[in-house]
This record gives C-alpha cells, structure tokens and sequence, in this order.
C-alpha cells in the first residue's frame, strides 16, 4: 500500500462524505515486515466507523468532495528560496527578471522564483513612492514547504493546478487556512501579493488556484506543453497543464483559459473549492498525527481579486453548510443576473466607442490618454471619424463627436471617474485582447477556429507570425500572463487594411454579445453561467473595490452584487475606496499614482478585521465608514493618505 491519495479514495468509498475527512496523510503506518500495524488499521477502521455514524444524519448533498487529482509535487523551499519572494525580498522582488543559470533548459526552482516575481510585479506597486513595506504591507522571509498537483473538475478536460504554501511558522493552535484564485488569467502564484503576503505571516496555510486559466502555452511549432515543476515537455513525455487536440505545426500557439474546450469562468468557484479541499488533505499529509483537518476544525478564509475576487464569490454562492469562515473579495469580475452587467458586454463595448470618448477635452491631463505634446492619440480622433461614418454619432468637430461617445457610454452607466482610469486600459488596447481571448472560452474554440478570425502564434521578424526563440519559449510559464499578447506571444487576425484596423475585430466580438444569431446564443449562455449564486446568510463578507476601477466600474459588478445581497437579506460590507482604481501595479507609471491610491492595503485592513473576528472575539462590524482616501500626489505614499478607518 503506498503513503499517498489511494487510501484517501478508499476511505471515500468506504463511507466517509469527503476527501478532507479522510485525506491522503492519514497512511496505515507500515511494521518492519512490510504488513500494517493491527492496532493502528484497527484505530482507524474505528474512526471510520463513528464518523460515518456521526455525520449520516448531517450528510447532504456536500460541497466537500474528493479531489481528483495524480501526482503531488512536494518541495522544501528555506535559505535563500522562501515561500513568498523565493529569496529574492522586497528589494529584489522589484529589480530585474530573475535570471536563469542556463537560459535554454530553466530549472524548476529557477522558474518558481521568477514566476513569484512576475505575479508581485503584475498585481502590487512595488515603485519608490507606492510605500509597500514602509506604509503597508512586507515581504518577510518565510521558510516553508509546497504541495502542487494538477486537479480536476468532473466534466472537465483540462485540470486546473492548486498549491498549497504550508510555512514554518503554520500556527496549529489557530488552524487557518487562505483559499484564493489568480486574478486576470494568471498562473497559480497569481495571488500570492494578497493572499500569500497576508495568509503565511498571520502562521496560515495558503492554498491556490489558477481556476484553469495559467501560463501553461502549448505550442503546436514542437508539440510541447508545460509540466507540474514548469518545464516545458513534449506532449507524451509527461502530464501537462495544457494538451489540446493535436493540430498542424502551423496552428500556432494555445492558451488553456481560451481553448481548453471547457468554459472554467463558469466553475471558478468548484475551483477554489477543489483548491481548499486539497490544501486540508495537504496539512492532513504534513501532519498526520493532528489529522484530520476539516473546515469545523481549520477556519477557511476565502480571498482575492479581480478574476480572483469573483471566484471566491462565486465559491461563497456555492457554500451552503459554513465551509467558508470568512470571504474578502477584492474588485471582483462579479456578475449577478439580471442586476448588474456582464464583463463582457462592456469591456466588447468600451473597445469600440472609449477611443472615441477619450478624445474629449475634459480627459486632456489624464495619464496615457494624450501623446506626448498633449494631443489625442492619433487612433482616437480616427475612432471618432469611422463612428460618425456609421451614423452612431453626428457632428462636424472632433470635440463634438467625442462628446456624444461620452453621453453615450454615461447613458450605459459609465461614470466619468471610470472613463478616465480607463484611459489606460484603451491604450493598451487590453478590451480587444481580452475579450477576443474570453469569446474563444465561451465559444469552446480551439486555437485554429477563434472567432472573428483571431489567433495567437508567437511574434516573429517584423512583428509577424513565426516560431517562438527557444530561449522565450522556455520563460512562457514564469512570465505569461494567461492572455497574450506578451512573453514573445502576439494576437493576430481581427483585423482589416483600413485606418482602423482594429475596429473589424472588436465590432465582431461585440455582435457576439448584441446579436441573436447561432454564436451569439452559444455564447451569451456560456456568460450566463458565469452569473453568481446567493452566499449564505451567515456568511461574514466583505467586498473592496476601488471607486475610479476603469476595467471593472463598480457601476457594473460590486454595487449591483452588494445591493443584491442586501435585497435577499444578507450584510455584505462594502468599501467602495475613493481615488483607488484597477491595477495597483500601474501606479508606478509616470503621473499615474499620483492621482491614486494603491487598493491592496484595504484588502488587508478588511481581512486583519476578519482575523481579529475569527481569532479575537471581536464583533463582526454590520457596517464600516468608508475609507477617506486621498491622492497619493507626486511624493512617497504617506499612511494618512490612505484614511483607512
């Protein structure tokens, strides 16, 4: 008998309601001659026995079920390899890539520690003047170990990864265990600058998940895909994050979250579930003798943001039987049915008509949405022109039209606070590639049949489709963010020989949301099923969103979430932080943060306040002042510009 999960399914089979209950640690210990000991099977058929008796009655149709997952990476990470920077600390955390020994053939910790380093960098602001380890927040040194497996959704073709960051310093006395989600559609580590940094100092486990999006690229050009320890391999040589059906050499590149065949939005919350559910059976496997840990034993707080922060709320939706001691979900991609907005319906939205709106005089000092003399992006004023052509605007003067594209998006429920925040968000172009990724998920396409005639291939001479540089493919898993372009990855197709070539593209997309047509239906249910369910009542919640989010106003995620709850009797609080917007990281940009604040620190104050309530005995708030946050300006962050309450 081996000392892993096949005794957990059997103890499962046998009567026990969930995998957590009898997890994979809780080996029979084997005697000298290789046979059990009798007094231990004995004790544990024992345990099995009352358990069974004791729960039947309690037992419903559980959340808590077995997770499917192979093989578990166990890796010890002390000295100079820590649990949350890698060894890097602050000050190395914001210097350049961490550097491989060998380029072409990265080791695994080498990746680990560069895709530790890419997920600080794409979510905190981590700038001289952001104040991260001087006016909130650390990066202590954290020894500890990490359990990693490939999990599976039942149904599911693609697995999703979990992991779980198990520190030195884990408080046995207050088990505590962190469960969150990647934002956007990063790797597992991808909240590990929220989760990770609040979760180990506090002495709590951190389990993750990248809720089946990632950086696991497979590029038909070699056949290879991307391992458990995050070297790349051939398709046949090991387990891979991502295999998709086989295809010519010439289909490019394929992205698990767009062409994995499944729509994993609408399971992110069985995902964070699988991931909490593996993190127990973990600690069961650190700790056998203290075994089991169960949520009526081991407090589960839920946490995350963006993409991340609806996961756990729609984890929250699918708690009925107080799994979750606690939810706090930073700016979450949340949609309630029949209340707010879908992200997609306004994200396919401001890509063709922000451009247009942006070029008004009003937004003539908001950072990135002026060339360098203070003109108009030359594409803006264009957007303007192709929209009056089409008879959606009228007006003769460029400050004329952009005006009736403002009214027209304030009429949708765009504040002119999000507009101007999502001057950066436009000149990135990040709507068009978003949503031309998210239209692939929702339709089930693979990577040679994306709608509206997208596809990704790596970026060659001349900014054209080619091969990936073995040297770029090799770094595809630390440095991805799960939505290219990036990383040596480009978005090609879409798009037309006209002034505005990108306007083809983004008008298809939009018709996939507006139209009634076979696709368009295909897709709307998909969004459909995206919607989140009602958390229980009980539930202590608490959602942070910043009042000028650009990429996911407030006006269509967290207000129409919290008013809900209200509405069906529950007490969410909701912060809704003054001059904070999406994306923390941005703040280091020239002028950017001046105008703002960072949002992270207001999602440690709300889950310090849920440890204080967990822990403390301190009485769960029904309601909290709103932060009075003020612009960070152009010097350092101070703490009073934060007005946390």
């Amino acid at each position: 008998m081996r000392c892993d999960n096949s005794l957990s399914v059997q103890l499962t089979r046998a009567g026990a309601s969930s995998s957590s209950e009898w997890p994979a640690a809780r080996c029979l210990r084997m005697n000298k001659s290789g046979g059990v000991s009798l007094a231990l099977f004995l004790s544990a058929l024992l345990s099995v026995m009352l358990s069974a008796c004791a729960s039947e009655a309690a037992r419903k149709e559980s959340v808590m079920r077995e997770v499917d997952y192979g093989e578990v990476r166990m890796t010890e990470h002390r000295g100079h390899d820590d649990l949350l920077s890698a060894g890097l600390g602050l000050a190395g955390l914001t210097g350049m890539p961490s550097a491989f020994a060998d380029p072409l053939q990265p080791t695994a910790r080498e990746l680990r520690r560069r895709a530790i380093q890419a997920s600080w960098k794409g979510i905190a602001d981590l700038g001289p003047l952001g104040g991260y380890g001087a006016v909130y927040g650390g990066v202590p040194d954290l020894p500890g170990r990490e359990y990693q497996a490939f999990a599976r959704i039942p149904g599911a073709r693609s697995p999703h990864r979990v992991l779980l960051q198990l520190p030195d310093n884990f408080d046995r006395q207050k088990r505590c265990l962190v469960v969150t989600a990647s934002s956007g559609s990063r790797g597992v580590y991808g909240s590990i600058a929220l989760a990770g940094a609040w979760g180990l100092p506090h002495g709590c486990a951190v389990a993750y998940t990248d809720k089946g999006t990632g950086a696991g690229y497979f590029d038909y050009a070699d056949d290879s895909g991307v391992a458990l320890d995050g070297r790349r391999a051939k398709r046949g040589e090991a387990e891979l994050e991502f295999q998709p059906p086989s295809a010519p050499v010439t289909a490019g590149i394929a992205i698990k979250h767009m062409h994995s065949g499944d729509n994993p939005e609408a399971d992110w919350g069985r995902h964070v579930l699988q991931a909490a559910q593996f993190g127990l059976a973990m600690l069961d496997r650190a700790y056998p003798a203290e075994a089991p840990f169960t949520p009526q034993n081991t407090k589960i707080i839920a946490t995350g943001l963006s993409n991340g922060g609806g996961a756990v709320l729609q984890a929250a939706g699918l708690d009925k039987e107080g799994f979750f001691a606690g939810v706090v979900a930073l700016e979450p991609n949340v949609y309630v049915k029949d209340h707010g907005r879908a992200m997609y319906d306004y994200a396919t939205e401001a890509a063709i008509w922000l451009p247009c709106a942006l070029s008004a005089e009003d937004f003539a000092v908001v950072p990135l949405a002026r060339g360098p003399r203070g003109a108009a992006l030359p594409a803006w004023p264009i957007r303007c022109a192709r929209l009056r052509a089409q008879g959606k605007i009228n007006g003769s003067t460029l400050a004329g039209q952009s005006a009736q594209a403002r009214e027209y998006l304030h009429a949708r429920g765009w504040t002119d606070e999000a507009i101007r925040s999502a001057a950066s968000t436009t000149a990135f172009d990040l709507w068009r590639v978003t949503t031309a990724g998210y239209a692939a998920s929702y339709l089930r396409r693979g990577a040679i049949d994306m709608p509206c005639g997208f596809h990704y291939a790596a970026i060659g001479i001349g900014g054209m489709p080619g091969v990936a540089d073995p040297v770029t493919r090799a770094t595809w898993w630390a440095d991805g963010s799960g939505i290219p372009p990036g990383a040596g990855i480009g978005l090609f197709g879409g798009m037309n020989v006209s002034t505005d070539p990108t306007l083809v593209g983004s008008e298809c997309l939009r018709a996939l949301w507006t139209g009634d047509g076979h696709e368009a239906q295909a897709l709307q249910a998909s969004v459909a099923a995206t919607a989140v369910r009602l958390p229980r009542k009980d539930l202590p919640l608490w959602v942070v969103h910043g009042a000028g989010d650009g990429l996911l106003p407030t006006a269509f995620s967290s207000e129409p979430y919290v008013a809900w709850l209200r509405e069906e009797g529950r007490q969410p609080i909701y912060w809704k932080v003054p001059h904070a917007q999406h994306f923390d990281a941005f703040l280091a940009l020239p002028g950017f943060g001046d105008l703002h604040v960072p949002l992270l620190p207001y999602g440690y104050a709300a889950l310090d306040r849920l440890w204080a309530h967990l822990y403390e005995g301190a009485v769960w708030p029904v309601d909290m002042p709103t932060p009075a946050a003020q612009p960070r300006g152009a010097a350092p962050l101070e703490r009073g510009k934060l007005g946390l309450p």
